[in-house]
C-alpha cells in the first residue's frame, strides 16, 4: 500500500475522491438541520415524546428536507462510481496532468451541483454540473476498459 501512495496519480485521486466523499457525508447532518429548523420528521420515533397534536404538525414533509435528501441521494449515485471508476483509472497509469483534470472537474461538477439544487438555481445549471460530471465518469471508464479489456 505504501508503494502505491508514492504513485502521484493514485495521490490526486485519493485527495479528490476524499473530497467528495466528505462533501456527500456532509449532506447527512444538512438534512439533520433542516428537518429540525423546517419541523419535518419522517418516523414515528422521532417525535415519540410529541403530544399527538403536535406529532401530526411535525410528521409532514418540506420542500427544502427533501431537496437536500434528493441532492444527497444524486451523490450517492454519482460519487461512489466515480470513486470505483477513478481508483481503476489511476492504476491504468495516465498521465498526471490528465488525470489532474478528470478529478478537479469531477470534483467541481459535484460541488457545484450540490450548490445549484440546494440554491435552487435555474436550469440548466444543475443538469449541466450532472452531466459533466458524468461525462469524466465515462471518460475514466473508457481509458480503463481500453487499457485492460480482457475478453
Amino acid at each position: 500500500m505504501a508503494e502505491l501512495m508514492e504513485n502521484e496519480v493514485v495521490r490526486a485521486f485519493s485527495t479528490y475522491a476524499v473530497i467528495v466523499v466528505v462533501k456527500m457525508l456532509l449532506m447527512g447532518p444538512l438534512t439533520s438541520y433542516n428537518r429540525f429548523a423546517r419541523g419535518s420528521f419522517s418516523n414515528e420515533e422521532d417525535v415519540a415524546r410529541k403530544s399527538s397534536e403536535e406529532k401530526k404538525q411535525l410528521l409532514k414533509t418540506h420542500p427544502d428536507v427533501e431537496r437536500v435528501r434528493r441532492c444527497h441521494h444524486n451523490d450517492l449515485e454519482n460519487i461512489i462510481p466515480f470513486v470505483i471508476v477513478g481508483l481503476l483509472y489511476a492504476l491504468t497509469g495516465p498521465e498526471l496532468s490528465v488525470a489532474l483534470l478528470h478529478f478537479r472537474i469531477f470534483a467541481g461538477a459535484r460541488i457545484f451541483h450540490t450548490i445549484a439544487y440546494i440554491g435552487a438555481l435555474p436550469q440548466p445549471s444543475r443538469a449541466l454540473s450532472w452531466v459533466v460530471g458524468m461525462l469524466v465518469t465515462f471518460s475514466m471508464a473508457y481509458r480503463v476498459l481500453n487499457t485492460v479489456l480482457f475478453l
